[in-house]
């Protein structure tokens, strides 16, 4: 189902650690300080065995070799790692400061940009040992350097997308009156993992006054007769992310029904009409909005418009007012308008879209309109 991609290599991790010193450079940074977390993965292919808290960096800086720093009991790891070869290894053992490994690789006053999954015993550290550096959350200094993904990026998204949208379909065929919300869920999960899923994130069954909740988590609740229902699921193949969102209805709908669904199916597709080369974010945003606004719902439409994914299922960019950075062929994220009314029910509808050189391109293409379930 989802095709056999050929793992990226050394010379691909170098060069991404080459375009990431660059845009560090670029943005007035002395360099890019990342720890263990998807920037890590995403540049050298090396994921320590466990979250510890022993020190694990990598330290990049234009003109200079990559350097990790890593506890010795891990070195082996780090140094069989897919970027292993691409990457220049300090280690440390217990007892000894990490921070002092560490320090010499950095210019004492200069100002980095530091992954969002650092934590801050480790800063504090660096910070202890070096007093005149300072340091800039990437999601503020460098937000898109994940952002633009190569041709071999786009394939494992798509790959992504397509498994999700198998699941999709099988699920539909399922039964859900008289089944609990967590008992579907599992179903969904176990599909995820049939077409291909490495890792299943979330799996959201919102039913009835459920669906009015966005992040509903599926629990104990029964599906009933008559029952809107929100699908909302992904996680990773091949290390890239599916997100997708259908809302399914038990048995016929009402015509309010419809119509609200048909209200958040117009504005998915204005959101999606809205993604081109050179519009920005929040474009793709007040086009979905406008359509629920003008429909009577916009006080019930409550979240973005959007988010970025790739090797994680959230990431920049955010398809949110305010977010004025341009739309860029590469850039891959969600278009998913819904209407919430409490107490009621929920629609949602979303796909995950990729910007190409003259406007958008859906990696999900199952149905947008309403499917009748039993």
């Amino acid at each position: 189902m989802t095709g056999d991609f050929a793992p990226f290599t050394a010379d691909d991790y170098r060069a991404r650690m080459r375009h990431a010193a660059r845009a560090a450079a670029d943005a007035g940074f002395a360099g890019l300080l990342v720890a263990p977390g998807p920037d890590l993965v995403w540049l050298t292919g090396y994921a320590p065995p466990a979250a510890t808290e022993r020190l694990t960096l990598l330290v990049l800086a234009p003109g200079a070799d990559p350097v990790l720093v890593v506890p010795k009991l891990e070195a082996g790891d780090a140094a069989r790692a897919a970027g292993g070869p691409a990457l220049t290894l300090r280690d440390w053992t217990d007892g000894t400061s990490p921070y002092a490994v560490t320090a010499p690789l950095l210019d004492a006053r200069g100002r980095y940009a530091v992954s969002d999954d650092t934590w801050a015993l480790h800063l504090l550290g660096l910070q202890r040992e070096l007093p005149d550096s300072a340091y800039v959350a990437f999601s503020d200094g460098l937000p898109m350097l994940r952002a633009v993904k190569d041709d071999a990026e786009l394939a494992r998204l798509a790959a992504a997308g397509a498994a999700a949208d198998a699941a999709y379909e099988e699920i539909r065929k399922a039964r859900f009156a008289g089944r609990k919300e967590s008992e579907v869920a599992a179903d969904l999960a176990a599909l995820l993992r049939r077409f291909g899923h490495s890792r299943v994130d979330f799996t959201v069954v919102g039913s009835g006054p459920n669906g009015a909740d966005p992040h509903h988590e599926a629990g104990a609740r029964v599906i009933r007769d008559g029952d809107m229902v929100v699908l909302d699921f992904g996680g990773l193949v091949h290390g890239y992310g599916s997100d997708t969102t259908r809302t399914v209805h038990v048995g016929e709908p009402t015509a309010e029904e419809r119509e609200i669904h048909d209200v958040v199916r117009a504005a998915q597709e204005a959101g999606f009409r809205a993604v081109r080369p050179g519009a920005a974010c929040q474009d793709v945003d007040r086009a979905a909005r406008r359509v629920i606004a003008d429909a009577g719902y916009g006080g019930y439409f409550i979240h973005r418009t959007g988010h970025g994914i790739g090797t994680t299922t959230h990431e920049p960019p955010y398809m949110t007012e305010g977010e004025e950075q341009p739309l860029v062929p590469g850039m891959c994220f969600s278009v998913e308008p819904g209407i919430y009314l409490p107490g009621r029910f929920g629609v949602r509808i979303e796909d995950i879209v990729t910007v190409t050189a003259t406007g958008g391109r859906r990696l999900n293409d199952t149905a947008r309109e309403m499917a009748i379930v039993s």
